[in-house]
């Protein structure tokens, strides 16, 4: 769908006072991105990133911030004067690229890319000065209404501040996202005035100018007003959401993954899952995850910002954050991996183990019970039920290296810094404080002392 002559505007400067929040609405999140995130990203399927700009004003340094960290620049606007001024704000960068120019704000997630595709393959076959997107809807308060001539040809769009009791009747909104032929914009936005009781620069009042000057506004209606929805306050936010995740647990299913109970998943834009996965109920898997083929993710499951690769299991009730587990790795019930944790191949960690910056080797297995930090354990170790590295000492954090082949009895503390070598033993109980050789046996506890009769001395 890629488009090489045309430019994309996300206006993105307003507060969205209805919000009730001291964060700018853009920067709100659905679907696991900023609201301007994912409108840049459907910009991206149909535009260069050259092309794509945002303009910014409301917190602008963090909505800039999000725009560039997505490759695409950003313009300023330092007074937020309404849709048309914003336009001009970008006139000086945006006038110079030609061809077409789509203009949508940064609150509409909703709208995909093959609708915008399409808007502006409708601008093209009818050489309109611009094309809009319409809907109809039940209850069409607060948006703008779209005016038509007999020909069906759009004649104008009025603001609901400024309808009169018969145009407020009509069902057909404006969207807000327009394709411009971007010379006739150019050459005519400055008649734009705030002669309305806001006192802004309607881009909307483009429509009328266009006609004055014997041009053709066209519109393209799309029989889904989910499309459109725009997003004003919490509870439209949470409706967005929920369509966004519908959307991505539906292409998921249909490129095989299989979803337990999709409805209760949460699954964000950005994650890759593999064919014949199972995604148990009441997962979570977000942020930019990758998981590969035939894994199972368990129920309540917590997978946020990690890799995963094939044929890996994390059973029920397993958190596992900014983690790599590779290749038939095993994890849980009640796991928690964090911090840049990473299962070599066939590893295997068990209930109530927490792993935190450490390398578990293939075919190593902690199964009970453990914590591990700042640790790197080599191949066909095991870890016994409830050892620990005690890897702080009040003022800073330190390593422990244990090789391949090591065996670690239950209940051991292993006081960091701290290498065991390949082969060695440890006893179970131990407190180990010094290095331990190749294929030694480590003790490090109190000889067991019998007092016969003891109780009934004491008693």
């Amino acid at each position: 769908m890629m488009l090489n002559d045309l430019t994309v505007l996300i206006l993105a400067a307003g507060q969205g006072t209805r919000m009730n929040s001291r964060m700018a609405k853009v920067l709100h999140r659905a679907g696991g991105k900023p609201l301007v995130r994912q409108t840049i990203d459907t910009a991206l399927e149909i535009a260069p990133p050259e092309r794509v700009f945002v303009v910014v004003g409301h917190q602008a340094e963090q909505v800039r911030a999000v725009a560039e960290a997505a490759g695409v620049r950003a313009i300023h606007q330092q007074e937020q004067l309404g849709t048309g001024h914003a336009v001009m704000c970008g006139e000086e960068q945006l006038s110079q690229l030609g061809g077409r120019l789509i203009v949508f704000v940064g609150d509409c997630v909703l709208v995909q890319a093959s609708t915008l595709a399409d808007l502006a393959e409708a601008q093209r076959i009818s050489k309109s000065a611009a094309a809009v997107i319409t809907t109809e809807v039940e209850d069409p308060t607060g948006y703008g209404r779209i005016v038509r001539g007999p020909d069906g040809g759009v004649l104008a769009i009025v603001e609901q501040k400024a309808a009169t009791p018969a145009e407020l009747a009509v069902r057909e909104i404006n969207s807000g996202i327009f394709c411009f032929d971007a010379p006739a914009l150019w050459k005519y936005i400055r008649e734009l005035r705030p002669d309305n009781p806001a006192h802004e620069y309607y881009l909307t009042d483009m429509v009328s100018i266009f006609i004055l000057a014997g041009l053709r506004v066209t519109a393209l209606k799309t029989p889904d007003p989910n499309e459109l929805l725009g997003i004003n306050n919490r509870v439209e936010l949470a409706q967005a959401d929920r369509i966004l995740r519908e959307r991505k647990v539906r292409r998921l299913m249909l490129d095989g993954v299989t979803i337990e109970r999709p409805e209760t998943v949460t699954i964000d834009a950005g994650v890759k899952i593999g064919m014949d996965t199972v995604i148990g109920p009441f997962a979570q898997i977000t942020g930019d995850t990758v998981i590969g083929e035939n894994c199972r993710i368990g129920a309540s499951s917590i997978i946020e910002h990690s890799v995963i690769g094939d044929d890996v299991e994390v059973f029920p009730f397993s958190m596992v954050s900014a983690s790599i587990l590779d290749a038939h790795a095993h994890v849980g019930p009640f796991a928690r991996l964090r911090m840049n944790a990473h299962l070599a191949e066939g590893a295997h960690v068990g209930n109530f183990v927490e792993l935190k910056k450490t390398r578990l080797g293939a075919n190593s297995k902690s199964m009970h019970l453990a914590y591990l930090g700042d640790s790197t354990i080599g191949a066909r170790t095991n870890i016994g039920a409830g050892t620990i590295t005690c890897n702080y000492d009040g003022h800073k954090k330190h390593p422990t290296t244990i090789g391949e082949g090591v065996f670690v009895g239950s209940n051991s503390t292993l006081v960091a810094p701290m290498t065991i070598a390949d082969g060695a033993y440890i006893g179970a109980g131990s407190v180990i404080t010094h290095p331990v050789p190749l294929k030694a046996l480590a003790l490090g506890r109190s000889r067991q002392v019998n007092k016969e009769g003891w109780k009934k001395r004491a008693t």
